[in-house]
């Protein structure tokens, strides 16, 4: 598959200027229009103002762009055919000239294969509740054991099985450490309720990190797990709430597989009157923000 690097993309990475590279699926599929072209646009705005270049990605007419235009965003955000893509369908998108919005997986697939070593993005994919029946994991998981980046996320959705997720997470050696926190994020919420072991300060020891990762060689992705501002995250009580009410209604309609997860965020979305996906917004600004800091800090160090 044809992999086209933006000139500016292309030119940042050979000069050691720092990149942040950006998913698509959140205007592709994640929020709804015209919010998500505005969140889109001001996401890379924010990452200009603090002196990082934007590579945001996603694949036009089948191919992959890392580095979408102005207009190319626009195009992914309005157009009704653009589908959702992870790596596996990545080929399937090239020869069959689709539009499509770049998943985690495929997302820092394509900024590794581009050179970019920093990657924000909303929640990650993980394990899925009843998972051992059904074997339902992210491939964003296994991707990123594979890739040596550092990906800012506000941790997994607590529609999924967060602890299942953090043993794979352990086993696949991926390393996990909050942002001025030891408790993992749920997305929606700062605490999800389970911690993990390690916190950082700031992004310098984010790089510092990073480096020592490099030098013994390891090639799997630091996860960076920055929690949404309280302020902004679903009260807890009524996140709790209607997470039970969305599981059981999941259940009772017989909802299963790749169906699951929109379900459970639209049904998430309906019941907090919106306010779920103002918590998505709040939560990719700051981890918008992170990334910038994190990629102009190992800038530095090259």
């Amino acid at each position: 598959m044809a992999v086209h690097v933006s000139d500016e993309v292309r030119d940042a990475v050979g000069r050691g200027i720092p990149v942040l590279a950006l998913e698509s699926t959140i205007f592709t599929h994640g929020l709804p229009r015209p919010r998500n072209l505005v969140v889109a646009l001001e996401a890379e705005q924010r990452v200009r103002a603090a002196g990082v270049v934007p590579a945001t990605i996603g694949v036009v007419e089948g191919r992959a762009v890392v580095g979408l235009s102005t207009a190319e965003i626009e195009r992914l955000s309005t157009a009704d055919d653009v589908v959702k893509l992870s790596v596996r369908d990545l080929p399937i998108a090239a020869a069959k000239r689709l539009h499509g919005g770049t998943t985690v997986a495929a997302t820092a697939l394509l900024a590794h294969r581009a050179g970019i070593r920093v990657f924000s993005t909303g929640g990650l994919g993980g394990v899925h509740r009843d998972a051992q029946q059904t074997f339902d994991e992210s491939a964003d998981l296994p991707t990123l054991a594979q890739l040596p980046l550092v990906v800012v996320s506000a941790g997994v959705k607590s529609i999924l099985d967060i602890p299942l997720t953090l043993e794979r997470l352990e086993t696949l050696n991926l390393a996990v450490v909050g942002y001025r926190t030891t408790d993992y994020p749920g997305f929606y919420i700062a605490d999800s309720g389970y911690d993990i072991e390690y916190s950082v300060a700031s992004a310098d020891e984010i790089a510092d990190i990073a480096a020592a990762r490099d030098e013994l060689g390891i090639s799997s992705t630091i996860l960076v797990a920055n929690p949404v501002e309280e302020s902004a995250q679903l009260p807890a009580d009524l996140h709790d709430d209607v997470l039970a009410r969305a599981l059981a209604a999941a259940a009772a309609e017989g909802v299963s597989g790749h169906d699951t997860t929109p379900f459970l965020l639209d049904f998430m979305q309906r019941e907090t009157g919106g306010r779920s996906l103002d918590v998505n917004v709040a939560v990719y600004r700051g981890n918008v923000a992170l990334g910038a800091e994190i990629a102009a800090a190992m800038a530095s160090r090259a």
